[in-house]
C-alpha cells in the first residue's frame, strides 16, 4: 500500500524539525527528522503544550514513542495519518492487528497483521519482534492513545465495551509466561566482573565503569534516569568519616520527579566513595562541566554533545556481560535495579534503608528481593545441606 507523507524537503517538515528541536533538552529524540516527517502540525504541538503543562520527561518520552508507533501503523494500514478522535472500527483494527494467534495465523495469513503492513512498519525499524505484540504494549499504547486524545479536548472510543472485550479475548487466546525484565540481577559479584573488563584508562572504560557504578550505587536507577543525567542534578556533600583520618567523598543525585513521584516532589540519592570517585574520574576526563553526564564517543575518541539515549546503557551492559565471560542474553540494564536490593538483601541491609535508595514505592515489589535471599539461605532451603 503507498503511504501519503510530505516530502522530507518540505517546509512544513522543516518547521516541525526546528519545532521538535525545542523541545529537545527536555524531551531527548533521537530521531528528530523522521518524526518531523511523520508527525502532524498538531501530533507537535501536542508535544509542546506537554512539555509547557510539565509533565515527566519520562512519561512524555513514552507518549513521543508510542505516538510516532501510531502515526507510522495508520500510515501502512490506513494510507492516510491518524483521525482525531480515532473512530471505534480503528481501535479494534489497531488490537487486530497486534493481538493474535500465531496458530490460526499459520492457517489463515489474513489474520493478525497483514504482510504489507508488517513490512512497512519494519522497513522503517518500528516493528522488530516476530509474533504479536505483548498485551501490556498494546494497553500501554491505547492508553497513550487515550491520553493525548484527551489532551486535544477530544473524546474517543477508549472505554467502549467492544474494545475491551476484544482485548480480553485475544489476551485468553494467546496465554503468555510473564518475565521478569532481566532473567538475572546484577548483583555485587557480577557487577565486579563487569568492571573487571573497564580496567583500562580509555574514555570508554573510564565512562563505562562510571556508568556501572553510579547506577548500581545510586539504587539501581533506571536507564532513562542514567542516560538524561546532568551535571546541574549532582551536588557535592561533605566528606563522609569512617574513621580518624580517612574520609570517603559523598555526592547527592536529584533525580526530580520519577517513575514514582508526582508533583513538584524531588527525590535524592546519594553516592558515596568509590561511584563518586569513578563519576568524578569521567567528568574530568571528558571535560563534562555542564549539560548531559554520560555522552556518546566516536570513532576516534570525540565526546559527543549528546546524552547517551536510555537503549545505549543497556547496550553497554550487555557488550560488558560478554566481555566478562557471561551469557549476554541473561541480563539488562534492569538488572542493575533488581541486583542492587538482591545485594541490599544479602548483605542484611533493612529493607527500609535500601527502599529509601532505590526509591521504591511499593514494599510488596521491593520485599520480593528479600524473600528471595531469605529463602536461599534459609532452613527450608537447606534440608539437605
Amino acid at each position: 500500500m503507498a503511504v501519503a507523507r510530505e516530502s522530507p524537503a518540505s517546509p512544513g517538515v522543516d518547521r516541525r524539525s526546528v519545532e521538535l528541536d525545542t523541545i529537545a533538552s527536555v524531551l531527548p529524540i533521537e530521531r528528530r527528522d523522521e518524526l518531523a516527517e511523520l508527525l502532524s502540525d498538531q501530533d507537535v504541538e501536542t508535544l509542546r503544550h506537554l512539555v509547557n503543562e510539565g509533565m515527566g520527561a519520562n512519561t512524555l518520552r513514552a507518549l513521543t514513542s508510542d505516538l510516532a508507533y501510531l502515526e507510522a501503523w495508520g500510515l501502512a494500514a490506513t494510507g492516510r495519518s491518524l483521525p482525531w478522535p480515532a473512530p471505534e472500527a480503528l481501535l479494534l483494527k489497531f488490537v487486530a492487528h497486534h493481538l493474535w494467534d500465531p496458530e490460526k495465523r499459520a492457517a489463515d495469513p489474513d489474520h493478525g497483521m497483514p504482510a504489507a503492513v508488517d513490512e512497512n512498519l519494519r522497513h522503517q525499524g518500528f516493528l522488530k519482534s516476530i509474533g504479536p505484540h505483548a498485551p501490556d504494549t498494546v494497553r500501554r499504547r491505547l492508553a497513550n492513545w487515550s491520553t493525548l486524545t484527551k489532551w486535544r479536548g477530544l473524546d474517543g472510543a477508549f472505554a467502549s465495551p467492544a474494545l475491551k472485550a476484544a482485548i480480553r479475548l485475544a489476551v485468553r487466546s494467546v496465554p503468555r509466561t510473564r518475565r521478569r525484565k532481566s532473567a538475572k540481577a546484577v548483583t555485587g559479584d557480577i557487577l565486579q566482573r563487569l568492571l573487571g573488563t573497564c580496567a583500562n584508562d580509555s574514555l570508554r572504560d573510564i565512562r563505562d565503569r562510571a556508568i556501572l557504578m553510579v547506577a548500581f550505587a545510586s539504587g539501581g536507577r533506571r536507564r532513562s534516569e542514567i542516560a538524561g543525567l546532568r551535571v546541574e542534578q549532582l551536588s557535592s556533600d561533605a566528606p563522609i568519616e569512617m574513621s580518624e583520618g580517612t574520609f570517603l567523598p559523598s555526592l547527592a543525585i536529584h533525580l526530580g520527579r520519577t517513575k514514582t513521584t508526582t508533583g513538584e516532589q524531588d527525590e535524592i540519592v546519594y553516592l558515596t566513595g568509590r561511584p563518586v570517585e569513578a563519576l568524578n574520574a569521567w567528568m574530568v576526563a571528558a571535560g563534562i562541566e555542564r549539560g548531559s553526564v554520560f555522552r556518546g564517543i566516536g570513532r576516534w575518541g570525540n565526546v559527543s554533545m549528546r546524552a547517551l539515549d536510555p537503549q545505549s546503557i543497556n547496550a553497554i551492559l550487555k557488550q560488558r556481560a560478554e566481555m566478562a565471560g557471561l551469557e549476554v542474553g541473561e541480563f539488562s540494564a534492569h538488572g542493575l535495579r533488581s541486583g542492587y536490593l538482591t545485594e541490599a538483601a544479602n548483605r542484611g541491609i533493612p529493607l527500609p534503608e535500601a527502599m529509601e535508595q532505590s526509591r521504591h514505592r511499593s514494599v510488596q515489589q521491593a520485599s520480593s528481593y528479600y524473600n528471595s535471599a531469605e529463602r536461599r539461605s534459609g532452613k527450608a532451603a537447606r534440608l539437605l545441606a
